[in-house]
């Protein structure tokens, strides 16, 4: 077994309504990733996949639980601690997250200026091969406004592997795109992930790209991990008759993997009452 790398444990995060009651997001979730592997973390919205991924790169305080990287907790830690331990992750943001008044070029520089002591000329040298990873160099001088959605997508993947990360967490990345384009950014996060040999966790609602990229997957449903299994698991339980699905767990996933509008998720008729908080998520 591959050294664990992440290991989120009994996490808890909790945010205030406009009545100021206490909305439980994340509730006891736990899992591990191993170094190497891309693990997908998927579920409806409002699941809390995005605050999950918040708390892992410790944007977030946490209620309660930990969430350690490379064996090192981060919810105990201080800022300049924190600091020290994302320079050995890197993040793709949904929007890419691009500094308007940066050309294509500067941004990729930007954390080795700011986070290394290399050389300026060393730098170009850098940003050249990381723009050419992604296939971004002949958009080097261009300005962010100048870029489509999923050319700044892969200015910001170039960006966010300039440090050469062990660790890559990617918010939504096909999120915007066409069909055509997601599946270019989907061979992208492969390709880098073999030849980087990094860690990848990538948060998405879009199932064909999940099954493109995944190693295993994370379903999480009412802020509880609901099923991890691999990707296969998950491949054969879409790919199964309904009726012969006895698990109304597995009905209930199997609805969500192909976006159906008849199924647990969304039927409340004839439900019993086990099935009915499956679908609040208020099972253990």
């Amino acid at each position: 077994m591959a050294e664990v790398v992440i290991e989120v444990v009994d996490l808890v995060k909790s945010f205030p309504d406009p009545e100021g009651r206490e909305i439980r997001v994340l509730d006891q979730v736990t899992f591990q990733v191993h170094k190497g592997e891309t693990v997908v973390v998927m579920g409806g919205s409002g699941c809390g996949k995005s605050t999950l991924l918040n708390c892992m790169i410790g944007e977030y305080d946490v209620d309660a639980g930990h969430v350690k990287l490379f064996g090192q907790d981060i919810t105990r830690m201080d800022e300049f601690q924190l600091n020290d331990v994302r320079k050995r992750f890197g993040i793709l943001f949904q929007s890419g997250a691009l500094f308007n008044s940066m050309t294509v070029g500067e941004n990729v520089a930007l954390p080795l200026r700011e986070h290394s002591h290399v050389d300026p000329r060393v730098i170009d040298i850098i940003v050249t091969m990381k723009l050419e990873q992604v296939r971004m160099l002949p958009h080097r001088d261009k300005m962010p406004a100048q870029l489509s959605g999923g050319q700044k997508k892969r200015a910001g993947l170039a960006r966010a592997t300039a440090l050469d990360p062990e660790i890559l967490f990617y918010d939504e990345p096909s999120a915007g795109l066409d069909p055509v384009t997601a599946a270019a950014i989907d061979e992208l996060i492969v390709s880098l992930s073999r030849k980087l040999g990094v860690t990848s966790v990538v948060v998405t609602h879009d199932m064909s790209s999940a099954f493109r990229i995944a190693d295993r997957m994370i379903m999480l449903h009412g802020g509880r991990v609901f099923r991890i299994a691999a990707r296969e698991a998950f491949d054969r339980l879409r790919r199964a008759r309904t009726e012969d699905l006895a698990d109304p767990t597995d009905r209930l996933i199997q609805q969500f993997l192909l976006g159906s509008g008849r199924g647990p998720l969304t039927d409340s008729e004839g439900m019993s009452e086990y099935e009915k908080l499956l679908v609040t998520g208020q099972t253990t």
